[in-house]
C-alpha cells in the first residue's frame, strides 16, 4: 500500500504540469463550466500527509487549569481521496469520490476525555472509508442543472472549498471543523447553475441525527453514518451562492435549515421536540497582486438544545455517539492572508508566508438551566508558510497558539508540517 501511494504521488508530480495545461485548455471550451470541462472521463483526487508536535496533554478537561504540559507528536495521513468523473453523454455526468481517512478502516478503543475519560469502542476510528460523493448530474443549460445522489453540502468556506490547496496551514481551519461536519456530505437532490459572475446550488438532503450533537462539536457529529440506514424523516434544506464579478474576488453566502428530532434512532423519545438546526455563513476570498486573503463567518442555532441533551444522557450511551450537552448557539469567524515572496524571482514556484486568526465557540450560549462550558471558547493564531512546488502540490509548515477562554486556561501550542496535493491524473 505504501508503494502504491508513493507511485501515485510520483505520477502526479511528473504529470502535474501537463494536467494543469489540459485543465486550462478544457475550461476554455465555449459554454462549458470548469466543473464539466473534460471530454469523456477523468481520474484524480487529493491527499495529505501530516506531522504534528504538541506541547500540551490530550486530557484538556480533568485539570482545573486546562491541558497539562506535555510533549507528544503524531504522524498521520488524514485523508486520501480518489475521484472518478464519467460522461454518459455531454449532458449526463457521473461524479464519484471515495475517501480513506487515516489510512483505512477498522475498530479501535478510544479514550474520550470530554466524557469523563471513558474508554469506548469506536467503529469509525483507526481509519475510515467513506463514499464522499456519488451523484448523477443532468445538464440543461449552464444556469440550470439537476443533481441527484450523495452530495457535498457547501455550507461554510471549508466545506465548499475543502481541497488542501485552498487553505493556508497544515490543517483545515479549526472553527468550521469544530462545529460542522467536515467534509459535509449527504444524500439528496440539488439544483445548481452558472451565470455570468454567479454560481448557485440549492439542495434538499437527509437531515442530522440529534443523538450525535455534543459540546465539543455542536452538530458536527450529528452527521448520520453509525447505522446502516440513513433516516430522512426530517429532511433539510441547504444552499450556497457565490459572486465573482470583481476580478480576483469571490464572495459566498451559504445556509442550512432542518429539523432533526425525528432522525433519531428512537424518535419517540423526542416527541414534541423539533431540534431545528439553523446555520448561516458568509465568506470571501481575494487572490491578486501576489496576495491571497480569505475570511469567513458561521453562526448556528439549535432549538430544544437542553431537552436534547437530557434525552441523550438518559437513552443513548451505547450508540457510539459522544454523549455530552449541546449548546443552543455556536459560532466561528476567521481571517488569513499570505503573500507570494517568490514573485520577486524568475520562478513558477510560489512561497506564501501567512498568518491566520480564528475565534470559535461550540458552546457560545446555552438555554436557561443548562450548564455553561467556558473551555470551548477558543481563539487561535497561526503563522507559517505554504510552498507551492506546483500549482497543485504544496509543502506546508505552521505554528499555532490556541488560547482557551481568553487565556483563563492553559494555552495549547502546535507545530505542524505537511505535504498535500490535488489534481487529475488521467483525463480524456
Amino acid at each position: 500500500m505504501k508503494q502504491f501511494k508513493s507511485f501515485l504521488l510520483v505520477v502526479f508530480v511528473l504529470n502535474g504540469s501537463i494536467m494543469s495545461a489540459q485543465s486550462q485548455s478544457d475550461s476554455s471550451k465555449e459554454n462549458v463550466p470548469f466543473e464539466w470541462a473534460f471530454s469523456k472521463y477523468r481520474f484524480g483526487g487529493y491527499g495529505e500527509i501530516l506531522y504534528q508536535q504538541m506541547n500540551y496533554g490530550a486530557d484538556r478537561y480533568k485539570n482545573p487549569a486546562g491541558a497539562p504540559s506535555d510533549n507528544r507528536s503524531y504522524l498521520t495521513i488524514p485523508r486520501t481521496i480518489f475521484a472518478l468523473d464519467y460522461k454518459f453523454r455531454d449532458d449526463i455526468i457521473l461524479g464519484t469520490e471515495i475517501e480513506f481517512e487515516y489510512g483505512g478502516t477498522g475498530s479501535a478503543m478510544e479514550l474520550e476525555y470530554s466524557e469523563a475519560g471513558e474508554y469506548e469502542m469506536e467503529v469509525e476510528k483507526a481509519g475510515e472509508v467513506v463514499l464522499e460523493q456519488f451523484h448523477i448530474t443532468k445538464r440543461f443549460t449552464n444556469w440550470l442543472n439537476i443533481r441527484v445522489g450523495h452530495l457535498i453540502v457547501p455550507v461554510g468556506l471549508t466545506n465548499a472549498h475543502h481541497e488542501p490547496i485552498f487553505f493556508f496551514g497544515t490543517t483545515r481551519p479549526e472553527g468550521e471543523v469544530a462545529m460542522l461536519p467536515s467534509t459535509w456530505h449527504e444524500t439528496g437532490i440539488s439544483i445548481l447553475g452558472y451565470l455570468p459572475s454567479w454560481k448557485y446550488e440549492l439542495m434538499l438532503v437527509n437531515g442530522l441525527d440529534p443523538n450525535g450533537f455534543s459540546t465539543a462539536n455542536w452538530v458536527g457529529s450529528g452527521k448520520q453514518g453509525i447505522f446502516e440506514q440513513v433516516t430522512a424523516t426530517n429532511p433539510a434544506f441547504a444552499g450556497r451562492v457565490e459572486y465573482t464579478g470583481v476580478k480576483g474576488l469571490r464572495l459566498g453566502v451559504s445556509g442550512y435549515y432542518g429539523n432533526s428530532a425525528k432522525n433519531s434512532s428512537k424518535p419517540q423519545a423526542f416527541t414534541g421536540l423539533k431540534g431545528t438546526v439553523s446555520i448561516l455563513s458568509g465568506d470571501l476570498q481575494y487572490q491578486g497582486h501576489n496576495v491571497i486573503a480569505r475570511a469567513n463567518y458561521v453562526y448556528g442555532n439549535l432549538s430544544d438544545s437542553k431537552a436534547i441533551s437530557d434525552i441523550n444522557y438518559l437513552l443513548f450511551k451505547k450508540t457510539g455517539y459522544p454523549i455530552t450537552e449541546v449548546a443552543k448557539n455556536a459560532t466561528t469567524y476567521s481571517a488569513e492572508i499570505g503573500y507570494n515572496v517568490l514573485s520577486f524571482f524568475n520562478t513558477k514556484e510560489k512561497l506564501y508566508p501567512f498568518v491566520r486568526y480564528e475565534y470559535y465557540n461550540t458552546a457560545e450560549s446555552v438555554e436557561s438551566g443548562a450548564k455553561k462550558h467556558p473551555r470551548y471558547q477558543r481563539d487561535l493564531t497561526t503563522f507559517g508558510f505554504n510552498y507551492n512546488l506546483l500549482p497543485n502540490l504544496v509543502v506546508k509548515a505552521d505554528y499555532s497558539i490556541r488560547r482557551i477562554n481568553a487565556g483563563n486556561y492553559n494555552s495549547e501550542n502546535t507545530f505542524g508540517l505537511g505535504v498535500a496535493y490535488t489534481g487529475w491524473f488521467i483525463t480524456k
